[in-house]
């Protein structure tokens, strides 16, 4: 199809209605999608966001925060960074601090989950204090959406960044961001700083039923048929089935005597990251569940052989979690207690 022809306008406005009504934000939130990864979706969202003039406030704890760090540092902008240790979640105080002692902050950006070691971040005090101090809040929901709780009627979020292959459970090469309609004539002033990423562009080409460069249509597709399910499961239904699933997952890690890298009141919903036992290497825990149809993640960083990371993403069955424990049980039957 040529995605110049109606009929893709049509899923184009059709995917991006099923995305504010899943969430249940219409009246509120606009979507704008981008072809790329969720990290096209971040650009577009951190490069747009920040008026001329003014300062963004990073918050730091893992690799993605640090991403959108360097997103700054290539647009030049000003920045505050509050940075801490991958997997220790922010102190509020030092968000307060950072808001009061530099008025110029006009956005606060955080990860929701971060991937890099489970973590859920709290983004519904960050909210509060950047709506206290009437400031902008960004979210990197690219993990996170669908898959973990997120109230937008109780929690202020300015611009949410999601994709479509995370707990959507389309596919990679589409990606998102949702943000207040109410913000649009700020943005629409900003300078542009990105030709592609810019996303006053983009609402502007979209709302009209058209699109600025060529999409990843057959993904679209994919993404379009992922919001109907989402749509009959609702978010709230896939939200519980993903923290059964975790909760069925990290019942069997401790059954190993496995050690987990976050509390269990900071665990995401999707991924659980898990320290390797003494005498395992990751490369042979990779390849003996990879042969089995499984894959893991190593960690990064400076947990690179020291941890592992297993996410429960997707349309999981039981019999497919029981049948990756029972795989890496007997992988790491030599430290099983």
């Amino acid at each position: 199809m040529c995605h110049r022809e109606v009929e893709f306008a049509g899923l184009m406005a059709s995917i991006r209605q099923k995305l504010l009504k899943a969430f249940d934000i219409e009246d509120a939130y606009s979507a704008v999608l981008i072809s790329g990864s969720g990290t096209a979706a971040l650009e577009m969202g951190v490069s747009s966001c920040l008026s001329p003039g003014k300062s963004i406030l990073i918050i730091e704890n893992g690799v993605y925060g640090e991403r959108i760090s360097q997103m700054a540092d290539v647009y030049r902008f000003q920045k505050h960074v509050l940075t801490y240790g991958w997997g220790e979640p922010p102190c509020m105080e030092d968000v307060e601090n950072a808001l009061k002692k530099y008025p110029d902050i006009e956005v606060v950006a955080l990860v929701h989950h971060e991937t890099t070691t489970g973590l859920l971040n709290p983004i519904e005090p960050v909210g509060e204090l950047t709506q206290q101090y009437g400031k902008k809040f960004l979210v990197d929901c690219i993990s996170s959406l669908a898959g973990d709780a997120l109230d937008f009627t109780t929690c202020p979020v300015d611009f949410v960044i999601g994709t479509a292959n995370k707990c959507i459970q389309g596919l990679p090469g589409v990606a998102f961001v949702l943000f207040h309609k109410k913000d649009l004539c700020r943005l629409k002033g900003i300078p542009a700083r990105s030709l592609y990423f810019n996303l006053a562009k983009h609402h502007g080409a979209q709302e009209a039923g058209d699109t600025l460069f060529t999409p990843a249509i057959q993904i679209h597709y994919a993404l379009d048929e992922a919001l109907d399910e989402l749509l009959d499961e609702t978010v709230a239904g896939r939200v519980r089935r993903y923290r059964q699933a975790a909760d069925l997952f990290r019942k069997g890690f401790s059954e190993m005597g496995l050690e987990f890298l976050i509390p269990e009141e900071a665990r995401s919903n999707g991924l659980t990251a898990l320290r390797l036992p003494d005498g395992v290497t990751y490369s042979e825990l990779h390849g003996q569940l990879k042969k089995n149809g499984f894959i893991i993640y190593a960690g990064q960083g400076n947990f690179l052989n020291k941890i592992f990371r297993i996410a429960n993403m997707g349309d999981l069955k039981t019999e497919d979690i029981k049948t990756c424990l029972r795989i890496l049980k007997e992988c790491c039957s030599a430290t099983i207690k």
